[in-house]
């Protein structure tokens, strides 16, 4: 069987690595998998396995259209044709998409290729951009006009960002391009997500819940010596871990914990760039960004409490590598973020409830209510191997569906 994964990117963030991952374990049962991706050249490593669909040159123009007429997925026209060329010519059994947005494909082109053809597909949908007239996430405007018809968007300068707001030609447009696929299953690592699209205008195709997985031979338990290099010793570490620290992320959260807790507590955030560290309270200790999984999972064994404010997220994995290394979870009600710890391992505040936070923080301190064989126990459930397992499986089944 041969596959073809489409992303925004290859081997690097999180989707990159899920799509790598996803193509070593077909190969291990004997399929053959192709990334196509559009941004940023793809480690060295994985040349053999992939092809970038557009230059950095096109994704800039496309960026621009975009952020000009805010139709973003409408450009990439002549990247797009020689992408459906070379397709054509690897003839794939099964596509199966990721983020499709990005500024590197025209997507209506990419779906004229798809119904024309008739290939089966598998698409992951890692946010809801798929079905709103622009953005990928929104929670924190409390939105709800993906439901109808969006229009009078009011995140038209979020990502994607634009000067025109043409949420309502985008919503229509999208409902026609993904609409009469004759056999596409989707994907979400949520049931939060999975909800969701089952009331949006693609609730009409058969949806699965196959969950994000991490590396458990890389997150695990790990001796280090963090705690005493960074002046935790004899305290009670409080950990967050991002890629991008803001507002959504819950940067301001962490601010106000730094004035709430006491000097018994240390605050340490990880992915903060130099310019962001320096502007951070004193009682708050950052560590520039790390590349190195296997010193993310010492971090993370370091601390007495992983806690992730989030107030946008689809099913955020640092919440699963902390649990796989012994640290319980305290995280917001906020999209698929509860569905990973359960009581034996964490807990779950409203939104924005900056007092219960501090609250449950305080009393995990106080109680030692979570053991680390505990956290551990409930972090398997969400191993890598297991789900791209539950990948090939579902590629198989379908494959073999096309063929009867």
């Amino acid at each position: 069987m041969k596959i073809v994964q489409i992303n925004s990117v290859c081997g690097v963030g999180s989707t990159g690595r899920i799509c790598v991952g996803l193509a070593e374990a077909a190969k291990r049962v004997g399929h053959e998998c192709k990334i196509a991706y559009g941004r940023s050249a793809a480690p060295a490593e994985y040349s053999d396995i992939s092809y970038r669909i557009t230059t950095d040159l096109e994704v800039k123009k496309h960026a621009l259209g975009s952020r000009l007429f805010g139709k973003t997925g409408t450009y990439s026209k002549a990247a797009t044709k020689r992408f459906i060329d070379w397709l054509d010519g690897y003839a794939p059994d099964i596509l199966h998409l990721h983020n499709i947005h990005g500024y590197y494909v025209n997507i209506p082109m990419l779906f004229d290729y798809i119904k024309s053809r008739a290939v089966p597909v598998v698409w992951t949908l890692h946010d809801c951009f798929a079905f709103t007239g622009h953005c990928a996430y929104f929670d924190m405007v409390g939105c709800e006009k993906w439901q109808s018809g969006c229009e009078r968007c009011p995140q038209k300068h979020a990502y994607p960002k634009s000067f025109k707001d043409s949420s309502k030609y985008m919503y229509n447009a999208k409902r026609a391009w993904f609409g009469g696929v004759e056999n596409m299953t989707l994907v979400t690592p949520s049931q939060w997500l999975a909800d969701l699209v089952e009331r949006s205008f693609l609730r009409g195709y058969d949806t699965r819940v196959i969950n994000n997985g991490i590396d458990l031979d890389v997150f695990r338990p790990t001796e280090s010596e963090f705690r005493k290099a960074h002046g935790c010793d004899g305290k009670f570490a409080v950990l967050g871990v991002a890629y991008e620290w803001d507002e959504r992320k819950g940067l301001d959260v962490f601010k106000a914990l730094a004035e709430r807790l006491g000097d018994d507590y240390r605050i340490v955030i990880v992915g903060a760039n130099e310019a962001l560290a320096q502007s951070l309270p004193k009682n708050i200790i950052s560590v520039c960004k790390t590349q190195n999984a296997r010193e993310l999972a010492a971090i993370y064994s370091a601390a007495d409490v992983f806690v992730n404010p989030t107030r946008q997220e689809n099913f955020p994995t640092v919440n699963i590598e902390a649990l796989a290394c012994g640290t319980p979870v305290v995280t917001f009600d906020t999209g698929g973020s509860p569905e990973i710890a359960d009581d034996s391992c964490g807990a779950v505040v409203a939104k924005n409830d900056t007092d219960g936070l501090t609250a449950r923080i305080e009393r995990i301190r106080r109680e030692k209510p979570f053991s680390q064989n505990a956290c551990v126990a409930r972090a398997k459930r969400f191993d890598a191997n297991d789900k791209w397992r539950e990948y090939i499986a579902l590629y198989e089944s379908i494959f073999q569906g096309a063929r009867q």
